[in-house]
Protein backbone atom coordinates (compact mmCIF):
# COMPACT_ATOMS: atom_id res chain seq x y z
CA UNK A 1 0.00 0.00 0.00
CA UNK A 2 1.44 3.37 -0.81
CA UNK A 3 2.10 5.77 2.17
CA UNK A 4 2.66 8.86 0.15
CA UNK A 5 -0.21 11.57 -0.79
CA UNK A 6 -1.01 10.40 -3.54
CA UNK A 7 -3.30 13.13 -4.73
CA UNK A 8 -2.12 16.31 -5.89
CA UNK A 9 -2.89 19.36 -4.51
CA UNK A 10 -5.16 21.56 -6.60
CA UNK A 11 -6.11 24.88 -4.96
CA UNK A 12 -8.98 25.58 -7.40
CA UNK A 13 -10.60 22.56 -6.52
CA UNK A 14 -11.24 23.14 -2.57
CA UNK A 15 -14.28 25.07 -2.46
CA UNK A 16 -15.83 22.27 -4.39
CA UNK A 17 -17.75 18.77 -3.97
CA UNK A 18 -15.21 16.73 -2.00
CA UNK A 19 -15.63 12.99 -2.80
CA UNK A 20 -15.59 10.76 0.72
CA UNK A 21 -12.81 8.44 0.93
CA UNK A 22 -10.39 9.62 -1.85
CA UNK A 23 -7.09 9.36 -0.73
CA UNK A 24 -7.44 6.19 1.01
CA UNK A 25 -9.06 4.47 -2.51
CA UNK A 26 -6.37 5.81 -4.47
CA UNK A 27 -3.78 4.14 -1.33
CA UNK A 28 -5.58 0.74 -1.78
CA UNK A 29 -5.58 0.73 -5.58
CA UNK A 30 -1.77 2.10 -6.10
CA UNK A 31 0.21 2.26 -8.71
CA UNK A 32 -2.80 3.50 -10.56
CA UNK A 33 -3.03 2.50 -14.09
CA UNK A 34 -5.13 1.24 -17.13
CA UNK A 35 -8.69 1.64 -17.64
CA UNK A 36 -10.67 2.56 -14.41
CA UNK A 37 -14.48 3.25 -14.79
CA UNK A 38 -16.37 5.35 -12.47
CA UNK A 39 -19.85 4.39 -12.05
CA UNK A 40 -21.01 7.58 -10.08
CA UNK A 41 -19.11 10.32 -11.86
CA UNK A 42 -21.01 13.18 -9.94
CA UNK A 43 -18.92 16.22 -9.71
CA UNK A 44 -16.10 13.74 -11.27
CA UNK A 45 -13.88 13.76 -7.96
CA UNK A 46 -12.82 9.95 -8.30
CA UNK A 47 -12.28 10.42 -12.08
CA UNK A 48 -9.84 13.25 -11.42
CA UNK A 49 -8.29 11.77 -9.28
CA UNK A 50 -7.47 8.74 -11.04
CA UNK A 51 -6.50 10.24 -13.84
CA UNK A 52 -3.79 12.90 -11.78
CA UNK A 53 -2.63 9.74 -10.39
CA UNK A 54 -1.82 7.64 -13.39
CA UNK A 55 -5.14 6.26 -14.97
CA UNK A 56 -4.18 5.58 -18.72
CA UNK A 57 -7.91 6.47 -19.80
CA UNK A 58 -11.87 6.76 -16.92
CA UNK A 59 -14.72 6.00 -18.32
CA UNK A 60 -17.40 8.16 -16.06
CA UNK A 61 -20.81 7.02 -16.12
CA UNK A 62 -23.56 8.67 -14.93
CA UNK A 63 -27.35 8.72 -15.27
CA UNK A 64 -27.99 12.32 -13.89
CA UNK A 65 -27.63 14.77 -16.62
CA UNK A 66 -26.57 17.68 -14.42
CA UNK A 67 -23.56 15.41 -13.81
CA UNK A 68 -22.54 15.50 -17.43
CA UNK A 69 -23.20 19.64 -17.86
CA UNK A 70 -21.19 19.91 -14.84
CA UNK A 71 -18.20 18.43 -16.06
CA UNK A 72 -18.47 20.34 -19.47
CA UNK A 73 -15.89 23.18 -18.65
CA UNK A 74 -13.02 21.04 -17.18
CA UNK A 75 -13.14 17.78 -19.08
CA UNK A 76 -11.63 18.85 -22.14
CA UNK A 77 -8.44 19.25 -20.24
CA UNK A 78 -7.87 15.46 -20.19
CA UNK A 79 -8.81 14.85 -23.78
CA UNK A 80 -9.78 11.50 -24.87
CA UNK A 81 -8.53 10.23 -21.47
CA UNK A 82 -12.04 10.99 -20.02
CA UNK A 83 -14.89 9.87 -21.62
CA UNK A 84 -18.33 10.27 -20.15
CA UNK A 85 -21.51 8.15 -20.64
CA UNK A 86 -25.00 8.78 -19.45
CA UNK A 87 -26.41 5.76 -18.08
CA UNK A 88 -26.60 3.40 -15.13
CA UNK A 89 -23.77 1.39 -13.39
CA UNK A 90 -25.85 -1.36 -13.96
CA UNK A 91 -25.21 -1.40 -17.65
CA UNK A 92 -21.15 -0.65 -16.80
CA UNK A 93 -20.06 -3.82 -18.82
CA UNK A 94 -21.82 -2.73 -22.05
CA UNK A 95 -21.32 0.70 -21.46
CA UNK A 96 -17.26 0.28 -20.85
CA UNK A 97 -17.22 -1.61 -24.06
CA UNK A 98 -13.58 -2.86 -23.33
CA UNK A 99 -12.14 -5.29 -20.35
CA UNK A 100 -11.45 -2.83 -17.18
CA UNK A 101 -8.25 -2.27 -15.04
CA UNK A 102 -10.31 -0.74 -11.94
CA UNK A 103 -13.89 -0.04 -10.72
CA UNK A 104 -14.99 2.77 -8.67
CA UNK A 105 -18.30 3.29 -6.78
CA UNK A 106 -19.34 6.18 -4.65
CA UNK A 107 -23.37 4.87 -3.58
CA UNK A 108 -26.47 6.96 -2.75
CA UNK A 109 -27.05 10.69 -3.12
CA UNK A 110 -24.57 13.40 -4.23
CA UNK A 111 -23.93 16.60 -2.51
CA UNK A 112 -24.86 18.61 -5.61
CA UNK A 113 -28.14 16.83 -5.87
CA UNK A 114 -28.41 18.19 -1.93
CA UNK A 115 -27.60 21.30 -2.69
CA UNK A 116 -30.42 21.94 -5.19
CA UNK A 117 -33.91 22.04 -4.10
CA UNK A 118 -35.53 22.02 -6.71
CA UNK A 119 -33.97 17.69 -7.00
CA UNK A 120 -36.07 17.42 -4.41
CA UNK A 121 -33.62 15.60 -2.31
CA UNK A 122 -33.39 17.24 0.96
CA UNK A 123 -35.95 17.65 3.91
CA UNK A 124 -34.28 20.98 5.02
CA UNK A 125 -34.66 23.10 1.96
CA UNK A 126 -37.98 23.05 0.53
CA UNK A 127 -38.87 21.92 -3.24
CA UNK A 128 -40.65 19.81 -5.16
CA UNK A 129 -40.80 15.91 -3.61
CA UNK A 130 -39.11 14.66 -6.94
CA UNK A 131 -35.85 12.26 -5.89
CA UNK A 132 -35.37 11.21 -9.60
CA UNK A 133 -31.34 11.39 -9.93
CA UNK A 134 -32.13 10.26 -14.05
CA UNK A 135 -34.70 13.32 -14.21
CA UNK A 136 -37.61 10.71 -16.18
CA UNK A 137 -39.79 8.12 -14.68
CA UNK A 138 -41.53 7.57 -11.12
CA UNK A 139 -40.96 10.63 -8.94
CA UNK A 140 -41.23 10.55 -4.69
CA UNK A 141 -44.57 12.11 -5.05
CA UNK A 142 -46.09 9.88 -7.43
CA UNK A 143 -45.52 7.05 -4.78
CA UNK A 144 -47.06 9.11 -1.46
CA UNK A 145 -49.94 10.35 -3.34
CA UNK A 146 -50.62 7.03 -5.35
CA UNK A 147 -49.07 4.20 -3.38
CA UNK A 148 -51.33 2.27 -1.19
CA UNK A 149 -50.66 2.91 2.51
CA UNK A 150 -49.07 -0.73 2.37
CA UNK A 151 -47.07 0.22 0.01
CA UNK A 152 -45.67 2.80 1.01
CA UNK A 153 -45.05 1.23 4.77
CA UNK A 154 -43.30 -1.64 2.80
CA UNK A 155 -40.96 0.91 1.23
CA UNK A 156 -40.45 2.82 4.47
CA UNK A 157 -39.39 -0.10 6.32
CA UNK A 158 -37.77 -2.14 3.82
CA UNK A 159 -35.59 0.63 2.43
CA UNK A 160 -35.62 3.02 5.43
CA UNK A 161 -35.40 0.42 8.68
CA UNK A 162 -38.05 3.03 9.29
CA UNK A 163 -39.75 1.18 12.85
CA UNK A 164 -42.49 4.25 12.77
CA UNK A 165 -43.31 2.98 9.02
CA UNK A 166 -47.02 2.06 8.80
CA UNK A 167 -47.97 4.96 11.81
CA UNK A 168 -46.18 7.21 8.93
CA UNK A 169 -47.77 5.49 5.79
CA UNK A 170 -51.15 5.91 7.86
CA UNK A 171 -50.92 9.69 7.92
CA UNK A 172 -49.40 10.28 4.76
CA UNK A 173 -52.80 8.56 3.38
CA UNK A 174 -55.12 11.00 5.55
CA UNK A 175 -53.18 13.85 4.45
CA UNK A 176 -53.01 12.83 1.12
CA UNK A 177 -56.61 12.98 1.22
CA UNK A 178 -57.32 16.44 1.55
CA UNK A 179 -54.09 18.30 -0.11
CA UNK A 180 -51.47 16.05 -2.24
CA UNK A 181 -48.20 16.19 -1.48
CA UNK A 182 -45.80 18.54 -3.65
CA UNK A 183 -43.00 19.80 -2.14
CA UNK A 184 -40.56 18.34 -0.10
CA UNK A 185 -40.91 20.54 3.54
CA UNK A 186 -44.83 19.31 3.37
CA UNK A 187 -43.84 15.59 3.29
CA UNK A 188 -41.06 16.17 6.09
CA UNK A 189 -43.48 18.45 8.45
CA UNK A 190 -45.81 15.20 8.14
CA UNK A 191 -43.46 12.64 8.33
CA UNK A 192 -41.89 14.56 11.78
CA UNK A 193 -45.41 14.52 13.63
CA UNK A 194 -45.85 10.56 13.54
CA UNK A 195 -42.52 10.44 15.40
CA UNK A 196 -40.88 11.91 19.00
CA UNK A 197 -38.85 15.06 18.75
CA UNK A 198 -35.12 14.32 18.60
CA UNK A 199 -32.94 15.04 20.61
CA UNK A 200 -29.80 16.99 20.62
CA UNK A 201 -27.60 15.75 18.14
CA UNK A 202 -30.03 12.69 16.56
CA UNK A 203 -31.04 13.10 12.83
CA UNK A 204 -34.13 14.90 11.79
CA UNK A 205 -36.93 12.80 12.16
CA UNK A 206 -37.87 12.62 8.48
CA UNK A 207 -34.06 10.85 7.80
CA UNK A 208 -35.08 7.47 7.15
CA UNK A 209 -38.41 8.02 5.23
CA UNK A 210 -36.40 10.07 2.67
CA UNK A 211 -33.82 7.72 2.31
CA UNK A 212 -36.43 5.00 1.46
CA UNK A 213 -38.25 6.93 -1.20
CA UNK A 214 -35.49 7.99 -2.95
CA UNK A 215 -34.00 3.97 -2.89
CA UNK A 216 -37.31 3.40 -4.10
CA UNK A 217 -37.72 6.05 -6.84
CA UNK A 218 -34.13 5.07 -8.03
CA UNK A 219 -34.30 1.25 -7.54
CA UNK A 220 -30.57 1.91 -6.00
CA UNK A 221 -30.75 -1.39 -4.47
CA UNK A 222 -31.40 -3.76 -7.32
CA UNK A 223 -28.93 -1.14 -9.23
CA UNK A 224 -26.43 -2.02 -6.57
CA UNK A 225 -26.53 -5.67 -6.94
CA UNK A 226 -26.62 -5.64 -10.82
CA UNK A 227 -23.71 -3.08 -11.00
CA UNK A 228 -21.23 -5.51 -8.50
CA UNK A 229 -21.98 -8.69 -11.13
CA UNK A 230 -21.30 -6.00 -14.10
CA UNK A 231 -18.23 -4.92 -12.71
CA UNK A 232 -17.37 -8.76 -11.81
CA UNK A 233 -17.71 -9.62 -15.94
CA UNK A 234 -15.92 -6.31 -17.01
CA UNK A 235 -12.79 -6.59 -14.84
CA UNK A 236 -9.76 -8.43 -15.96
CA UNK A 237 -8.06 -10.91 -13.96
CA UNK A 238 -6.19 -8.75 -11.24
CA UNK A 239 -8.68 -5.51 -12.04
CA UNK A 240 -9.86 -3.47 -8.70
CA UNK A 241 -13.17 -2.18 -7.49
CA UNK A 242 -13.46 -0.09 -4.86
CA UNK A 243 -17.26 0.46 -3.48
CA UNK A 244 -17.76 3.12 -0.93
CA UNK A 245 -21.44 3.03 0.66
CA UNK A 246 -23.11 5.48 3.50
CA UNK A 247 -25.43 3.49 5.25
CA UNK A 248 -25.72 -0.24 6.72
CA UNK A 249 -28.10 -1.56 3.97
CA UNK A 250 -26.01 -0.82 1.24
CA UNK A 251 -22.49 -2.14 3.03
CA UNK A 252 -24.09 -5.39 4.19
CA UNK A 253 -25.31 -5.69 0.46
CA UNK A 254 -21.63 -5.14 -0.52
CA UNK A 255 -20.26 -7.26 2.29
CA UNK A 256 -22.06 -9.98 1.45
CA UNK A 257 -21.13 -9.97 -2.27
CA UNK A 258 -17.71 -9.87 -1.99
CA UNK A 259 -17.74 -12.79 1.09
CA UNK A 260 -19.61 -15.07 -1.50
CA UNK A 261 -17.55 -14.22 -4.65
CA UNK A 262 -14.24 -14.68 -2.40
CA UNK A 263 -15.12 -17.62 -0.76
CA UNK A 264 -14.70 -15.96 2.54
CA UNK A 265 -17.89 -16.85 3.82
CA UNK A 266 -18.08 -18.95 7.34
CA UNK A 267 -21.01 -21.53 7.66
CA UNK A 268 -21.81 -20.63 11.45
CA UNK A 269 -24.50 -23.39 11.24
CA UNK A 270 -23.31 -26.64 12.05
CA UNK A 271 -26.81 -28.40 10.94
CA UNK A 272 -26.60 -26.78 7.64
CA UNK A 273 -25.48 -28.50 4.59
CA UNK A 274 -21.80 -28.22 3.81
CA UNK A 275 -20.90 -26.01 1.22
CA UNK A 276 -18.92 -26.98 -2.06
CA UNK A 277 -15.54 -25.40 -2.35
CA UNK A 278 -15.72 -21.93 -4.16
CA UNK A 279 -13.96 -21.06 -6.66
CA UNK A 280 -12.43 -16.96 -5.74
CA UNK A 281 -13.52 -14.37 -8.19
CA UNK A 282 -12.28 -11.95 -6.15
CA UNK A 283 -9.54 -11.44 -3.77
CA UNK A 284 -10.30 -9.15 -0.17
CA UNK A 285 -7.89 -5.86 0.02
CA UNK A 286 -9.80 -5.09 3.56
CA UNK A 287 -11.25 -7.86 5.34
CA UNK A 288 -12.53 -4.73 7.26
CA UNK A 289 -14.57 -1.40 6.39
CA UNK A 290 -11.67 1.41 5.68
CA UNK A 291 -13.55 4.55 7.28
CA UNK A 292 -12.14 7.67 7.66
CA UNK A 293 -9.36 9.15 9.51
CA UNK A 294 -9.80 11.88 12.01
CA UNK A 295 -8.45 14.34 9.57
CA UNK A 296 -11.23 13.69 6.99
CA UNK A 297 -13.79 13.75 9.33
CA UNK A 298 -12.61 17.36 10.47
CA UNK A 299 -12.65 18.67 6.81
CA UNK A 300 -15.27 16.43 5.20
CA UNK A 301 -18.63 15.49 7.79
CA UNK A 302 -20.15 13.79 5.16
CA UNK A 303 -17.50 11.05 5.37
CA UNK A 304 -18.27 10.09 8.83
CA UNK A 305 -20.75 7.16 7.72
CA UNK A 306 -18.87 6.33 4.61
CA UNK A 307 -17.43 2.56 4.52
CA UNK A 308 -14.91 1.24 1.45
CA UNK A 309 -14.47 -2.19 0.33
CA UNK A 310 -11.71 -3.08 -1.93
CA UNK A 311 -11.56 -6.44 -3.81
CA UNK A 312 -9.00 -7.70 -6.16
CA UNK A 313 -10.76 -9.88 -9.69
CA UNK A 314 -9.16 -13.38 -10.13
CA UNK A 315 -8.65 -15.62 -13.38
CA UNK A 316 -12.08 -17.72 -12.19
CA UNK A 317 -15.27 -16.93 -14.54
CA UNK A 318 -17.82 -15.19 -13.32
CA UNK A 319 -20.89 -16.53 -11.68
CA UNK A 320 -24.39 -14.93 -10.99
CA UNK A 321 -25.53 -14.57 -7.85
CA UNK A 322 -29.31 -14.11 -6.35
CA UNK A 323 -30.28 -10.80 -5.13
CA UNK A 324 -31.56 -12.88 -2.14
CA UNK A 325 -27.89 -14.09 -1.55
CA UNK A 326 -26.25 -10.87 -0.82
CA UNK A 327 -29.04 -9.72 1.59
CA UNK A 328 -30.61 -7.45 -0.85
CA UNK A 329 -34.03 -5.63 0.94
CA UNK A 330 -36.82 -6.09 -1.78
CA UNK A 331 -40.52 -4.48 0.06
CA UNK A 332 -42.71 -7.45 -0.14
CA UNK A 333 -46.27 -8.22 -1.29
CA UNK A 334 -48.82 -7.00 1.09
CA UNK A 335 -50.25 -10.28 2.47
CA UNK A 336 -46.40 -10.39 4.22
CA UNK A 337 -45.93 -6.18 5.58
CA UNK A 338 -44.14 -5.82 8.75
CA UNK A 339 -43.33 -2.33 10.48
CA UNK A 340 -45.13 -1.09 13.33
CA UNK A 341 -47.85 0.88 14.32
Amino acid sequence: MQTSDPLPDRPEDRSAHIPVLLRPILQAVAPVSGVWLDGTFGAGGYARGLLDTGAAKVIGIDRDPLAHQMAAPWAGQYGDRLKLVEGTFSELDTLADEPLDGVVLDLGISSMQIDQPERGFSFQKDGPLDMRMSQQGQSAADIVNKGSEGEIADILYHYGEERASRRIARTIVEVRAKTPFETTLQLAEVVARCLPRPKPGQSHPATRSFQALRIAVNAEFTELAQGLAAAERALKPGGLIAVVTFHSLEDRIVKRFFQLASGAESNTNRYAPARADVTARFTLLNKRAIEADDEELAANPRSRSAKLRVARRTEAPPMAIAMADIDVPLAPKPNSRRGKS
